[in-house]
């Protein structure tokens, strides 16, 4: 739908070359999806070396957020430089928002050491308040305050001690600032200095406010330690205190320096003691009030807190081996049911609801066995669907309750793709109304102005990098904003990449890619390069673009066939075609894997007694499980594998296999090692010496099973990695191996 667009704006923006650029549709699926060009040959030097490397992408630099006035707030830090602008749509402006060397000055006339604090805040990460009127820093330990008013900027150091602060946070008022010090949750009321220590007892095995690792990494998101938030009334904070105590302690050893380190923490595997989590909520002056468990003498995870409109906490509930999700409300330290979903294998984590003006809500739910939108009444009762079908809401965008709008993500149009979309709020039936708002097939991440009239658009596709664009309502490309292609990714000779729906025996219609060399002749015979992953809800089949990418066109020059087919239960296309591999990791997904193989063995020119597949993590689990399990591939590469499921850490793995006591043959049947005497295929084998999430131990007991059987592997350790390789050093031994590998074996 369109909105009516401000003159002035509109004169600016139809000067733009962009304005009047059409859409470039996808091709239809099975047809070849961009041409051969330039004369670039890729190389690994060229893409993974520290210092030879190619520039081939230019990836975006700039951060873009909406202000509330409607305005757009763009961040960029590079080589050395900060650019913080303010983009007044209205007014036709772009204008400094602050001046970073001022904010230094300020900073240093507090204390801050010249170095540091120029450093601090050309990194450009500043955490703003709700209005982005003030933002905070973190300089040597200590937090400051710089407010952008109308006086000019004005600079507080509001802490004085070098013990380090984690995730600053504003209460909602903008009067206040709560972080993270050690293991305990600090406050300081910005008005007059005052800084409280608003809970006590945090230790090595007690984290108040703080998420442990798999926490973080299973429940919360990767990355995500916080675990703390402001009530609305900026009064009081709900935070979760977890209890690590009875948690096994696994010790890596990093060998790298003489005596070892020791690296220690923390991981329950399956069946092991999990964190013990507790809810309460703590006033300005340190007084903690426990939330009674809903489920006395159960283990739960605590799984979402936060709080209504009216102040009221929220909390979900799931059991430990996350087959149900209650969303509980509490009035004091009481709750009551909200909202109670149960998965049919399991139950996804689901976001809070969000609250309408009415007092009813919006919630999202994998109920049909697809994640959709749902409207409540203000009593909680389900008043209909708004979104229905089957494909997949991704993210919620925002509601616009004045035009009876809710904005979503959705792989409606594209399965392998993202769109933006609007349906009614108030209709009679799911759908209603229901229009698109981007225009470019491949993957948009949009984030929509205040009003809906206008969005940042990060789009990319399988053949274009990350562009991201101004659009209006209806997708319409009005400016660029960050990005372009550089010279060098122009002329590379890239590959031909062929999007196609391959069907398993019983039916189901698989995603699938295919990178052919740039030169090829269907009479030719090709080695085939398979990459995988299979992971639960994890598609590679991907109308977007990645570094992988390039990868797969070097592959490509060299005359190798790229194929990636994504098992139904990795496909995205909802719970139900996932839930068939409960309890049984490896089986189902690899019976979909060789149907796809079967359907690439009826094309003449794919060479099946040359067939190497390639995976990391959850992908490398499934190449040895392939190697283990069938003998259809000439050669594996088998990157961080989980090698069995006991090995792994208790969330993720009983989320899908349950626990070892009550699945005790599922976990011996899909446990490599067990499988170790039926190796067909010469394997790599490469592993992180410090990988803290996927444990070396995995590859060093399949590696004993290996050899214990009678045969050999190669080993490629990358020291002091952990689980995704990012030191350049990494990066370019694991790429160079794998090539090495490829050429000799395959």
């Amino acid at each position: 739908m369109s909105h009516s667009m401000h003159p002035s704006l509109l004169a600016l923006l139809l000067t733009s070359a962009l304005a009047a650029q059409m859409p470039r549709p996808m091709p239809p699926q099975g047809e070849t999806v961009g041409k051969p060009q330039g004369n670039t040959l890729l190389s690994v030097d060229s893409l993974y070396h520290p210092t030879k490397k190619v520039a081939f992408l230019d990836n975006p630099k700039t951060r873009f957020a909406w202000l509330p006035d409607g305005a757009l707030l763009a961040t960029r830090a590079e080589e050395g430089k900060l650019s913080v602008r303010r983009m007044d749509l209205k007014l036709n402006s772009n204008a400094p928002y602050i001046e970073p060397d001022k904010v230094v000055a300020e900073m240093v006339k507090l204390g801050a050491e010249p170095e540091s604090a120029h450093r601090a805040v050309y990194r450009g990460a500043f955490t703003w308040d709700k209005d982005f009127h003030q933002f905070v820093l973190a300089v040597e330990g200590d937090l400051y305050d710089i407010e952008l008013g109308k006086a000019g900027l004005q600079a507080q150091k509001f802490t004085h001690s070098k013990e380090l602060k984690d995730d600053p946070t504003f209460s909602p008022d903008g009067k206040k600032v709560a972080y993270l010090q050690g293991n305990d949750l600090y406050a300081v009321d910005l008005t007059n200095g005052k800084e409280t220590r608003l809970t006590s007892g945090g230790s090595a095995t007690r984290f108040n406010g703080r998420l442990d690792w798999v926490y973080q990494e299973e429940v919360y998101g990767r990355g995500t330690f916080r675990a703390f938030w402001w009530a609305p009334d900026s009064q009081r904070l709900a935070y979760l205190s977890l209890d690590e105590s009875q948690v096994p302690v696994f010790t890596l050893v990093d060998d790298r320096s003489q005596p070892q380190k020791l690296l220690e923490a923390r991981y329950p595997k399956p069946g092991d003691p999990n964190p013990v989590a507790r809810l309460g909520v703590v006033d300005l002056e340190g007084k903690t009030t426990w939330m009674e468990d809903p489920f006395e003498g159960q283990e739960t995870l605590i799984v979402q807190v936060g709080w209504d409109p009216k102040g009221a906490l929220l909390a979900s509930y799931q059991d430990r081996v996350q087959t149900w999700l209650e969303l509980r409300r509490f009035e004091g330290a009481k709750s009551s049911l909200m909202l109670k979903e149960s998965g049919k294998a399991w139950q996804p984590r689901l976001p809070l609801p969000v609250f309408l003006n009415d007092g009813g809500f919006i919630a999202e739910s994998d109920r049909t066995g697809h994640r959709h939108l749902y409207s409540y009444d203000k009593k909680g009762k389900l008043d209909r669907a708004i979104t229905a079908g089957s494909w997949e809401v991704r993210d919620f965008l925002g509601v616009d309750e004045k035009l009876k709008r809710v904005y979503f993500s959705a792989t409606e149009n594209n399965p392998a793709g993202l769109d933006a979309y609007s349906a009614d709020l108030a209709g009679a039936g799911p759908n209603g109304l229901m229009a698109r708002h981007t225009l470019r097939n491949g993957t948009h991440r949009v984030k929509f102005s205040p009003d809906f009239r206008f969005a940042v658009d990060n789009w990319s596709s399988a053949t274009t990098p990350s562009q991201i664009g101004l659009a209006d309502a209806d997708g319409r490309i009005l400016r660029a904003l960050d990005a372009h292609l550089t010279d060098a990714f122009k002329d590379i000779r890239f590959g031909r990449l062929i999007f196609q729906t391959v069907l398993t025996q019983d039916g189901f219609p698989m995603p699938t890619l295919l990178v052919l060399p740039p030169d090829f002749d269907a009479k030719k015979k090709y080695p085939i390069v398979q990459h995988i992953y299979g992971g639960p809800q994890a598609p590679q089949v991907s109308d977007a673009f990645s570094a992988s990418m390039l990868w797969y066109h070097f592959l490509a020059q060299q005359g190798y066939v790229v194929w990636i087919c994504d098992n139904r239960s990795a496909s995205g296309k909802g719970l139900a075609s996932a839930e068939g591999i409960t309890k049984h990791l490896g089986e189902q997904e690899l019976k979909d894997q060789l149907d796809g193989l079967a359907w690439l063995g009826r094309r003449p020119w794919a060479d099946l007694d040359r067939v190497g597949l390639e995976g990391w993590s959850y992908g490398g689990f499934m190449t040895a499980y392939a190697l283990t399990h069938c003998s259809k591939y000439k050669v594996g590469i088998v990157g961080a594998p989980v090698t069995d499921w006991r090995l792994y850490d208790s969330i993720y793995t009983e989320r899908y296999m349950g626990l070892p006591k009550d699945n005790a043959e599922g976990y011996a049947a899909t446990s490599v090692m067990n499988a170790a005497k039926n190796l067909h295929g010469k394997l790599l084998l490469l592993h992180g010496t410090l990988d803290d999430n996927v444990h070396p131990q995995n590859t060093t007991q399949f590696l004993d099973a290996i050899q214990k059987a009678g045969f050999i592997a190669d080993m490629v350790l990358l020291p002091g990695s952990t689980h995704g390789p990012s030191a350049p050093s990494h990066v370019y031994a694991r790429a160079q191996a794998m090539w090495d590998f490829i050429q000799k074996n395959l």
